[in-house]
């Protein structure tokens, strides 16, 4: 996979096929550290300490459409890649945590690519999840959540060319805001 995004999909997917019902997903950059975080927990059906264990193994997977399972193995290799590890916490029927650090500015690290498409991709093809996705730069965050979404639109399908449209833009404008903060000086400019 070329984008970090994917990856959070290939994760999610994971989630998901574990029974989750609530699916955080939170992306957060430390420029002071040069950090890059990715963590994706959910209340699915959780793994023993022996599956944690083997769940990096690219011979391994819980998948029936396939015999490898590459996602958790490629991805801890990239950040071991560029200073970082990843880790998975996991209690069975609890849930599991997998978090992912990268050295943020190495330059084998790949680029966090569409965070505001694959999270739609995850919110538009399973609405009856509780999704909560964090972006975070700093101390500027983003939050979106599904629940209240869906609430306000009361029944009207997500894939609606207008509910897509608004969501799309909602999470992109979100993620912009916090990567992109006006300043006072950019404000007084009328930039």
């Amino acid at each position: 996979m070329k984008e970090l995004a994917l990856h959070l999909l290939d994760i999610a997917e994971n989630s998901l096929a574990a029974g989750a019902s609530h699916i955080t997903i939170k992306v957060i950059e430390d420029t002071q550290n040069d950090r890059l975080t990715m963590e994706v927990c959910d209340d699915g059906k959780g793994m023993d300490a022996e599956m944690v264990a083997r769940v990096v193994d690219p011979f391994v997977t819980s998948r029936t459409t396939r015999k490898v399972g590459l996602g958790i193995p490629l991805l801890k290799a990239a950040a071991e890649a560029c200073n970082g590890y990843l880790t998975i916490e996991s209690e069975v029927g609890k849930g599991t945590c997998v978090r992912v650090v990268f050295q943020r500015s190495h330059i084998d690290r790949m680029p966090l690519g569409d965070l505001a498409g694959t999270f739609l991709t995850l919110l538009v093809g399973n609405p009856h999840v509780n999704w909560t996705f964090i972006y975070q730069v700093d101390e500027r965050v983003y939050t979106f959540e599904s629940p209240p979404v869906l609430e306000v639109l009361q029944g009207i399908p997500l894939t609606e060319p207008a509910v897509l449209s608004y969501l799309h833009h909602e999470l992109e404008e979100g993620i912009r805001q916090v990567q992109k903060p006006v300043t006072l000086e950019k404000a007084s400019q009328g930039v």
